[in-house]
């Protein structure tokens, strides 16, 4: 296997960049990556989707990334839409990283850059450095048919490319949260972290869609699974191929979902703030936790975005991503008792550093 000279010291989360829509899973505890051995062969499937799986793994990787600066790192799943080197991915999976690499079916790792992304819609490109042709996948040429058999291909659970079959259950999903993509592929295939960025395959094994986020039941087990549709040479994909980056507006704030729109009044409350952001110019604080992470106080509440009232941490995401990137935006919030305003500018969130 090639060795990439930062990989022995990348520390990787089980989830750094995977989204949850009904609760938060918190990171796992830093761990090193191991080299060595590739993980046990593919689960039993049904024979026809066994034969897709075997056909199409080869075409699907496992996206390493990390952050010095903040010594996150996370581990997800891509596939090659092309030849020369296109893999296609969740852009959560890499937003908050700076280093990256593949790693394919046959052991090989090879460096990657981010050439490409749409931030709304979830969806990045990275270019694969090094390698000879590389097998790819073919995105759909058709809509997607509910009810149809899909089968997603990933690395959740210390797996490496294995299948997880389920059934296309709604087109067009409304997101959970406003931080999430809409117009979504709904799914019953068992995904998990590490899946995110994989192809969810149709019958004949064409990419319908990107995965993106899961909803949990209340013991953590998947409900649904969720997918950003594909299609070749619809809009995205040609915006994605000729190297378009597409941010959304952020200030670098990050939201309490538990209590947002329980206060009283309600509004949208602050968790944490991102270093080296408008936010944290302007002087904004998230919730106090103690050294066991029991909260101690919540944070502030932003209750209004310029005038618009806004109820609860949805709403104060649905107003910021109205706006534009450079626009001046007046926040006004809660701190205990005090009503305060804050003048913030927003910036791309690709500026914005994840916490750590």
């Amino acid at each position: 296997m090639r060795a990439s000279p930062w990989l022995p010291v990348l520390l990787l989360l089980a989830l750094a960049a995977y989204l949850l829509p009904d609760a938060n899973l918190p990171f796992a505890p830093p761990a090193p990556v191991t080299q060595g051995a590739l993980p046990a062969p593919p689960r039993a499937l049904p024979a026809q989707s066994q034969a897709l799986f075997e056909r199409s793994r080869p075409a699907t990787v496992r996206v390493e990334s990390v952050n010095p600066d903040t010594r996150n790192a996370g581990i997800g799943t891509g596939f090659f839409i092309s030849a020369g080197g296109q893999v296609l991915t969740a852009y959560h999976v890499v937003s908050g990283g700076r280093l990256f690499q593949v790693r394919t079916l046959s052991g090989e790792s090879y460096p990657a850059r981010v050439t490409a992304f749409d931030a709304n819609n979830d969806v990045a490109l990275l270019t694969v450095r090094g390698g000879e042709a590389f097998p790819f996948l073919k995105l759909a040429t058709r809509a997607p048919r509910v009810g149809e058999t899909v089968l997603a291909i990933g690395n959740s659970g210390g797996d490496f490319l294995q299948p997880r079959r389920g059934q296309l259950l709604r087109l067009n999903a409304a997101s959970a949260r406003a931080d999430f993509p809409g117009g979504t592929l709904e799914m019953t295939a068992p995904l998990a972290p590490g899946d995110s960025g994989g192809p969810i395959l149709d019958g004949n094994g064409q990419a319908i869609g990107v995965v993106s986020y899961i909803s949990v039941d209340g013991s953590g087990r998947t409900r649904r699974s969720y997918a950003v549709p594909v299609v070749e040479g619809n809009e995205l994909i040609v915006a994605l191929r000729s190297g378009e980056k597409r941010d959304v507006p952020v200030v670098g704030l990050f939201f309490d979902s538990l209590h947002s729109g329980l206060t009283d009044p309600p509004g949208g409350v602050v968790d944490a703030v991102a270093r080296r952001s408008p936010a944290e110019r302007a002087g904004l604080r998230g919730s106090v936790r103690d050294d066991q992470d029991n909260l101690v106080s919540l944070g502030d509440v932003i209750v209004r975005v310029n005038g618009e009232r806004t109820r609860d941490a949805n709403a104060v995401i649905n107003a910021i991503r109205r706006l534009k990137i450079g626009e001046t935006v007046v926040l006004t919030y809660l701190r205990g008792e005090e009503t305060r305003e804050a003048r913030v500018t927003l910036v791309p969130r690709a500026t914005v550093p994840d916490l750590p």
